[in-house]
């Protein structure tokens, strides 16, 4: 099946609506960094926003204080967390686990 065609105007409005996705993923990290969202509130905000929703899991461990890529895999890995996994993609027991080990 052949990509469509899309006109400038329908290339525009999908660009302006990634960029404002990574936007709202890149406030999401930042407010996880400084302190005012914890693990559980950005897991429970995924539940009725489906920009956060689509968050690679690494990306938000990544960006708390004092966990940075070695810390995270393994906490993926310990969870059987695959490396591609998205937010919306996480079942109850880890979702359980991180807050577990992350606090909420």
């Amino acid at each position: 099946m052949p990509i469509p065609r899309l006109s400038e105007e329908q290339r525009q409005q999908a660009r302006d609506a990634a960029t404002q996705a990574r936007r709202r993923r890149a406030e999401v990290k930042q407010s996880l960094r400084s302190g005012e969202l914890s693990i559980a509130a950005v897991l429970e905000l995924a539940d009725s926003d489906e920009i956060v929703a689509h968050t690679k899991v690494i990306d938000v461990l990544k960006s708390q204080p004092r966990v940075g890529e070695v810390r995270a895999t393994k906490v993926m890995e310990r969870l059987k967390i695959a490396p591609n996994r998205r937010l919306r993609g996480l079942g109850r027991h880890q979702v359980d686990g991180l807050i577990a080990e992350f606090g909420g």
